[in-house]
C-alpha cells in the first residue's frame, strides 16, 4: 500500500477535504455510509506541538498529552498521521458521523471521540486533510486493521496518532 495521496486514491479514498473547510462548512459532504478514514498532512515543514489540546474535555477529561509523548510517536516523512473507522455489521456509525465526532471534538467540544487525540496537538492542524473510503461488503475494522498493518511494514510503527493496534 502506497500511503501517499496517488496510493490513497488508487486504493478507493475520496474527499481530501481540509480540516479548517469541515469546521467552518461542517461534514454535509461525506457520505453516510460505513468505511475507513484517514488524516493526511501534506506539509514537509517540521512539525509544530502545541503545549494544550485544542480538543475537546469529554466527561472533564484533557486530552492533552506531554510534548515528549508527542514527540515519541510522530513518524518524519509520514503522509498518513491517523487512521480510523465507521460502522460495521453491529455498529452504526456512517463516515459523516465519525468524521463530525471527529471535528467536533477539535474545535473543544465535549465530544466523545478521542481516538486521533494527538491531531489537536499539532500546531497545524487546521491545515490537515481528510479522506474517506466506503465499504459495501468489507469490516471497516479488518479494513482498517490491515491499513494499520500495512502502515507497520512500512514505516515500523503505526500512525501517530493511532494509539491502539
Amino acid at each position: 500500500m502506497d500511503f501517499r495521496r496517488a496510493g490513497l486514491e488508487e486504493y478507493g479514498f475520496e474527499g481530501f477535504v481540509g480540516i479548517s473547510y469541515l469546521k467552518e462548512n461542517g461534514c454535509g459532504d461525506i457520505p453516510k455510509e460505513m468505511g475507513v478514514y484517514v488524516v493526511i498532512r501534506e506539509s514537509s515543514d517540521n512539525v509544530c506541538f502545541l503545549e494544550e489540546s485544542i480538543g475537546g474535555h469529554f466527561k472533564g477529561k484533557n486530552p492533552t498529552v506531554s510534548i515528549s509523548e508527542l514527540e515519541d510517536n510522530w513518524i518524519d516523512g509520514a503522509y498518513v498521521i491517523n487512521i480510523g473507522k465507521a460502522g460495521g455489521t453491529d455498529i452504526k456509525a456512517t463516515l459523516f458521523s465519525r468524521i463530525n465526532q471527529y471535528i467536533k471534538f477539535g474545535k473543544g467540544k465535549n465530544i466523545g471521540h478521542r481516538g486521533g487525540r494527538y491531531i489537536w496537538q499539532l500546531k497545524d492542524s487546521d491545515e490537515l486533510l481528510i479522506a474517506w473510503k466506503p465499504l459495501d461488503d468489507e469490516e471497516p475494522e479488518d479494513v482498517e486493521s490491515e491499513l494499520i498493518n500495512d502502515f507497520r511494514k512500512q514505516y515500523g510503527e503505526r500512525p501517530f496518532a493511532n494509539l491502539q493496534k
